[in-house]
C-alpha cells in the first residue's frame, strides 16, 4: 500500500497591511505577513516522507509525515501540519474551540461482512495490563465492529472538534510527563513507564499519542529505500522513526499491552500529493487508529499530529498537531477515508465519489475556528466571468487570498463572522485559489492557508478592473471598528459615483489623526496633486472626507491613522474602490492647505483649487480663534466674521495665485498663510 503526506508551506508575500513609499507626508510602519500554504496530499509511487519545493512558484513547502501498511507501502503521506505555528509543546487551553459536546447515537447493527473484513479471529485474547503501576494480567475482549452507538450525525453539528468531551488543559501535567520518558529497550517497558502518570483510559490513550507524537521520526530515507524500511513496532521503537503503518502499528500495540481496544485502519487519504478533484484507486495509501474509549470508538491519526516533511521528501520536522487526536467522524471524513465504510463512523455514510468530491478543510480551517464554506464543492466554475466564495466562522479572524499567486482579480471583504470573495480571472482557464486566516489577535503575521479551489474560467470580464495599489481586504470591518473608525457612510467596499463627487464620513471611536490619499493606475498627477483630490473636514468626533475625481475611472482610497498623542508614523487601516464611468467628469483638485490650517477649519467656497479669471468670486470659510482674515490676490481682500463664518469677495484681476491668510492674534502683525489657490490663465 501506500501513504499520504501532507504539506504546510511558508512563504513571505507582499504586507496585507501595504506601505506606501511614494507618500512624501506619510512615513508608513510596514507589517509584513507571511502566508503558510499547506499543499494537500496524493498517492506516491513509492512509499516515503516529506518534500520540499514551490507551489505555483510561490510556496516554500513543508509536508506532514506519513506511514504505510502491513505489506511494504508504495507512496507515504503526512497530513498537512493543521496548526502550523504549533511546536512540540504541550498544548494549552481547552479543547481547540473550547466546546464539548455528547452526540446522541442511533443504535444500527452491523454487517457480517466486517468481521471477515477486519480479521479479528475468534474469542477472547489475553494482553497485560498496566493500570497505574499495577501489572496484573486480565483478559481483554478482541476490539469489537462499530455499531449504532458509534456513528455520529453527518454533516458536522459544529459543536465540538473532538468525538468525545476533552479539556486540554487537565492532561497539561500529563502531557509533559509523557514527553519526558525515554525507554527504548521495549514496548511494553515504554508502556510502563508512560501509565505512571495515567489512571482512566483516556489518560492511558493520551500518554501514548503525545509519547509518539513527540519522538516518532517520519523515515525519510525508508521511503525512498524501501530495504531500509521496517513498519515492526519494536524497531519503530528502537530507530525512532518510521512511516504510516509503523506508527499506526505502534499505537495499536502500546493500547493493547495498556488494555486499550485500538485497530489499525487503512485507506485513502487527502495528504501530500493529493490533486483537488482527483479520484482515488488501488490500493490504499494511508493507515491510522480507531480506539475504543468511553464505550464507543474514536479516531486518531498519529502519523498527521507528528510533524512535517520537506517536498523534496529529505526531511523532518516535528510539529505537533493536536486536531487529530479524538477527531470527530465528520471532520476526520474530510481526509480519510476508510477501506469499510463502517469505520466512517458515520450516519449516513460517505460514499466515494462524495469524498473525492467534497471541499478539502486543513486542520487549519477548524483550528481557527471556521465553520462553513460556500461554495463546498472544490472546483468551482465561473458565471459570466466571475465566482464568489464566502467563510463562515466563529469569531473575528483576518483573511486574505491568492488567485494564482496573486490578490490583485478579486475584491474580499471581512464580515463580523467571516469573510465573502469576489474573483475575475482575466485569463480562461483553470486557475489555483487560495484561502489564508490568522485570528485577529494573533501576535505574529501569519496567515495559514485554510482552503484551496479550482476556478475554472471561460469567459473574463475585463469590464472589473481592479488598480494594483486595491490592497485586500476592502472596505470598513470590525477590523476597522477596532482602529476606531466607526459608522460609515459607505459600509460596502465600492463606492459609485457619476458625477465623480463623493463624500465619506465616520465616527471617530479614539483620539487618533486620520490621513487619506487617492490612487490610480490611469492618471499622470503627481501624487502631492491626486491627494488635494481629498479634502478632510473634522467636526468633534465626526471626519468627512471629500472626493473630487480628476476624471473618470477607478481609484483606490486609502485610509490611515495614528494616535494624536504618536509622534511617530501613520498606519495603514484600508481602502476603498471608487469607481466613476462618466467621460465628462474632470473635477479640478481642492485648494492647497499650509500647517496652519487647522483639522476642524472647513470650507464652504469655494472648494475648487482652481479660480477663473477676471471674476468677482465669494469667499466663506469657517474658522476659530482667528483674529482677522485676508484674501490676497492682485489687492488685499479682508473677510468679515459672521456667525462663525469668515466671508467677503475677491476679485482675480491681474493675479495667478490666491493666498488666504491669518491674523492669529491681535496684538501681532505678521499673518500666516493658510490656504493657495490657482488662477486659470486667459
Amino acid at each position: 500500500m501506500s501513504c499520504h503526506i501532507p504539506a504546510s508551506a511558508r512563504l513571505a508575500l507582499d504586507a496585507l497591511q501595504a506601505t506606501e513609499p511614494s507618500l512624501t507626508l506619510i512615513n508608513l510602519v510596514a507589517k509584513p505577513i507571511t502566508l503558510s500554504s499547506d499543499t494537500i496530499p496524493r498517492l506516491c509511487q513509492s512509499c516515503g516522507s516529506e518534500g520540499e519545493g514551490k507551489a505555483d512558484d510561490l510556496t516554500h513547502v513543508e509536508v506532514g509525515a506519513a506511514t504505510g501498511q502491513d505489506r511494504q507501502p508504495s507512496s507515504t503521506g503526512l497530513q498537512d501540519d493543521g496548526n502550523g505555528n504549533s511546536t512540540s509543546q504541550p498544548p494549552q487551553g481547552r479543547d481547540l474551540n473550547g466546546t464539548q459536546v455528547t452526540v446522541e447515537i442511533h443504535p444500527k447493527e452491523i454487517t457480517p461482512q466486517l468481521l471477515k473484513k477486519l480479521s479479528f479471529g475468534k474469542g477472547p485474547r489475553r494482553l497485560p495490563s498496566l493500570r497505574g503501576q499495577d501489572n496484573k494480567d486480565f483478559q481483554t475482549e478482541a476490539p469489537r465492529p462499530p455499531g449504532g452507538k458509534d456513528l455520529h450525525a453527518y454533516p458536522w453539528d459544529k459543536s465540538s472538534l473532538k468525538s468525545m468531551p476533552v479539556d486540554l488543559q487537565q492532561f497539561e501535567k500529563l502531557d509533559a510527563y509523557a514527553l519526558k520518558v525515554n525507554v527504548k529497550n521495549s514496548v511494553e517497558e515504554l508502556v510502563k513507564a508512560l501509565l505512571k502518570q495515567a489512571r482512566t483510559d483516556l489518560e492511558k490513550v493520551r500518554a501514548i499519542w503525545m509519547w509518539i507524537c513527540h519522538h516518532i521520526e517520519y523515515d525519510v530515507v525508508g521511503y525512498h529505500n524501501k530495504s531500509q524500511l521496517s513498519t515492526k513496532p519494536i524497531d519503530v521503537l528502537q530507530t525512532g522513526k518510521s512511516i504510516c503503518e509503523g506508527y499506526a502499528g505502534l499505537f495499536e500495540q502500546m493500547c493493547s499491552i495498556a488494555g486499550i481496544q485500538c485497530l489499525k485502519l487503512s485507506g485513502y487519504s487527502k495528504g501530500y500529493g493529493y490533486k483537488i478533484g482527483q479520484t482515488f484507486t488501488g490500493d490504499s495509501d494511508h493507515a491510522w487508529n480507531a480506539v475504543y474509549l468511553d464505550g464507543r470508538w474514536h479516531l486518531l491519526d498519529s502519523t498527521w499530529g507528528s510533524g512535517t516533511v520537506d517536498d523534496s521528501l529529505t526531511r523532518f520536522t516535528f510539529r505537533y498537531n493536536e486536531f487529530y487526536f479524538l477527531t470527530h467522524p465528520a471532520l476526520f471524513i474530510n481526509s480519510h477515508f476508510p477501506d469499510n465504510s463502517n469505520w466512517q463512523l458515520l450516519k449516513p455514510t460517505l460514499t466515494l465519489k462524495d469524498f473525492e468530491k467534497n471541499m478539502l478543510h486543513k486542520s487549519n480551517f477548524y483550528m481557527l475556528g471556521l465553520l462553513t464554506t460556500h461554495p463546498e464543492t472544490a472546483v468551482i466554475q465561473t458565471v459570466n466571468g466571475t465566482a464568489s466564495v464566502s467563510v463562515d466562522c466563529r469569531s473575528a479572524t483576518l483573511f486574505t487570498f491568492k488567485l494564482k499567486g496573486t490578490d490583485e482579480h478579486g475584491l474580499m471583504t471581512l464580515k463580523k463572522h467571516g469573510m465573502k470573495l469576489d474573483i475575475y480571472p482575466q485569463k480562461t482557464g483553470s486557475h489555483k485559489l487560495q484561502i489564508f486566516a490568522k485570528p485577529s489577535k494573533a501576535s505574529e503575521e501569519v496567515y495559514n492557508c485554510v482552503l484551496e479551489y479550482i476556478v475554472e474560467c471561460k469567459s473574463v470580464d475585463k469590464a472589473m478592473y481592479f488598480p494594483k495599489d486595491l490592497h485586500q481586504p476592502v472596505g470598513p470591518s470590525w477590523f476597522t471598528e477596532r482602529q476606531g473608525f466607526l459608522r460609515p457612510s459607505h459600509p460596502d467596499p465600492i463606492i459609485h459615483t457619476n458625477d465623480g463627487r463623493c463624500s465619506v464620513t465616520f465616527t471617530l471611536g479614539k483620539d487618533i489623526n486620520v490621513l487619506a490619499s487617492l490612487h490610480s493606475d490611469d492618471s499622470s498627477l503627481t501624487e502631492d496633486m491626486r491627494r488635494r483630490h481629498i479634502m478632510q473636514i473634522r467636526r468633534g468626533n465626526q471626519i468627512e472626507l471629500k472626493i473630487h475625481l480628476p476624471h473618470a475611472g477607478n481609484f483606490v482610497l486609502k485610509i490611515y491613522a495614528k494616535k494624536k498623542s504618536d509622534p511617530g508614523n501613520y498606519d495603514y487601516i484600508f481602502n476603498y474602490l471608487i469607481t466613476c464611468l462618466n467621460t465628462e467628469v474632470k473635477w479640478p483638485a481642492f485648494p492647497q492647505s499650509y500647517s496652519k490650517w487647522a483639522e476642524d477649519y472647513e470650507i464652504v467656497e469655494p472648494l475648487s483649487g482652481l479660480l477663473p479669471s477676471n471674476r468677482n468670486v465669494q469667499f466663506k470659510l469657517k474658522m476659530h480663534g482667528i483674529a482677522k482674515v485676508l484674501v490676497q490676490a492682485e489687492n488685499t481682500y479682508p473677510l468679515i466674521q459672521s456667525r462663525g463664518y469668515w466671508e467677503g469677495t475677491c476679485n482675480t484681476s491681474g493675479c495667478r495665485e490666491v493666498f488666504v491668510m491669518v491674523h492669529e492674534n491681535a496684538n501681532h502683525s505678521f499673518y500666516s498663510h493658510v490656504l493657495k489657490y490657482e488662477v486659470e490663465t486667459q
